[in-house]
């Protein structure tokens, strides 16, 4: 099961091109059924993981760096429309970035936060209401609720990365020792 879950998570990276040109050639349709798609199935590899008895540390690396490729496509795309404020758009990203980084130096991959977690939720419920094809019923309405749905997400995206990059109290403390004891050894 953990191999079937981290195919799901690689397969949730390559949805991310076609997404983009599904976007960049007007196929609406085509692009919101395969950011759906991509949710999924960031679903369906937890669910394979936790019933596997935990994920591999190859997937928790994996699994948030192609949420966040399946996830930037869209948001550049809908900031450069006008629709979300690129200013916006960039904490968002700058937040991915910084978090990812975070997590590479993390010898379990960093494995994601409930804050994290409802994050993405709240973030694939926006894209989805945004992309939601003008011909499609209630598109002016799903569009604006979109809207006002990214801002909750943006909110949660920045408190969560405080709740990753804070300094914890035993981090901090065991920061400090090894240069105090530097310190004394260059004096002895």
């Amino acid at each position: 099961m953990r191999r079937l879950a981290d195919l799901l998570t690689l397969a949730r990276a390559v949805i991310g091109l076609p997404l983009l040109l599904a976007m960049g050639a007007g196929q609406e349709v085509l692009a919101w059924w395969l950011l759906l798609l991509g949710g999924l199935s960031d679903w369906a590899d937890g669910l394979l993981a936790r019933r596997a008895g935990g994920g591999s540390v190859w997937g928790a690396r994996l699994d948030p760096l192609t949420d966040k490729i399946l996830v930037s496509a869209p948001l550049l795309a809908l900031a450069a429309w006008g629709v979300l404020p690129l200013w916006a758009v960039w904490l968002l990203l700058a937040r991915e970035l910084l978090v990812s980084g975070w997590r590479a130096g993390q010898g379990s991959g960093g494995p994601a936060s409930l804050a994290g977690k409802a994050k993405t939720l709240l973030q694939f419920g926006s894209l989805l209401l945004l992309l939601w094809p003008a011909s499609w019923p209630l598109a002016g309405r799903l569009h604006q609720a979109g809207w006002w749905l990214f801002w909750p997400s943006l909110a949660l995206a920045l408190s969560s990365a405080w709740g990753y990059l804070r300094p914890r109290p035993q981090e901090a403390s065991s920061a400090a020792s090894p240069l105090t004891s530097g310190d004394s050894e260059r004096k002895a």
